[in-house]
């Protein structure tokens, strides 16, 4: 049932591990067969989660987070200071392409009818490149929008440009998508709703270490500026836009790097819980 209201955007935001929260919430819109969206933004592994999404891959993209979290050659300390990073971000293509595999042509058939986009920082600029996924990118716009500095490799080059994780330079896009013609906007959250962040020690790091680049150290300095303006706007939002959010109201069980079988599978199920819980209040509210 495809439904779509006119200007209607779905945000997912990014999260590391806590996406299997989000995947939860996006599984239950799934079974409940509520898609009212005709633009979509996902940002690091919110694009993941949407992806799968979009595909209508049902439990997929928590079966890829079960595996990559299982995976003894995805996390390794001693590649923390190496090239490819504590985490092989490139494990998201082999995952995706092999083991818990994508189907591109049916996220392409949605894409075709709406945009899709994903956010990565340009390592050039240090601004957020609203990378349109095709055919032959998706994977490789996947892996753009998640490579988290100090963490993964910190880039990955698309298109002759280098990008890192979308989450530094526009975590919350909830302005630009209100700036593309959005009049409804619902974001899936992984943190929850009233939270504001100060600058963490990567940031901080990330200021010190790219020093000599000005347009990295400013990335680095006003990421949670940035995050807590798009909060400010999601509670304050213009009279002609309307946005909604589907949140946990604590700290979910697992973290961005930190993670358990057992906390993923807990942030699933609360997420089916709030998806169904929102989507039987909006089919209540139209009644």
């Amino acid at each position: 049932m495809k439904n779509a209201d006119n200007d209607t955007c779905l945000i997912v935001e990014g999260g590391g591990f806590k996406t299997g929260f989000t995947s939860g919430i996006l599984d239950a819109l799934m079974v409940s067969q509520f898609r009212p969206f005709n633009q979509y933004i996902g940002i690091s592994g919110g694009a993941v989660a949407l992806s799968y999404f979009l595909s209508k891959q049902y439990r997929f993209c928590l079966n890829a987070i079960l595996l990559l979290a299982q995976d003894k050659n995805f996390t390794n300390y001693k590649r923390t200071l190496g090239e490819q990073g504590f985490m092989d971000i490139d494990f998201i293509a082999a995952v995706a392409e092999k083991e818990v595999r994508f189907d591109l042509n049916k996220a392409l058939t949605e894409s075709n009818q709406y945009p899709v986009n994903f956010i990565a920082t340009n390592r050039k600029t240090g601004s957020p490149g609203y990378i349109v996924p095709t055919a032959n990118t998706w994977i490789d716009a996947l892996i753009a929008s998640c490579a988290l500095p100090f963490v993964t490799k910190g880039k990955h080059q698309l298109a002759g440009e280098e990008y890192f994780d979308g989450g530094w330079s526009d975590p919350l896009p909830v302005k630009w998508a209100y700036k593309q013609g959005a009049k409804k906007i619902l974001v899936l959250r992984t943190w929850p709703a009233g939270i504001r962040s100060a600058q963490s020690w990567t940031d901080y790091f990330g200021s010190i270490y790219y020093s000599s680049e000005p347009q990295l150290k400013t990335v680095f300095e006003k990421c949670h500026q940035n995050y807590n303006e798009g909060v400010a706007f999601i509670e304050n939002p213009p009279d002609d836009v309307t946005i909604e959010q589907i949140a946990p109201v604590k700290l979910l069980k697992s973290g961005t790097y930190s993670y358990s079988k057992k906390s993923i599978m807990g942030d699933y199920r609360y997420g089916l819980d709030c998806g169904v819980r929102y989507v039987e209040k909006v089919r209540q509210d139209r009644t």
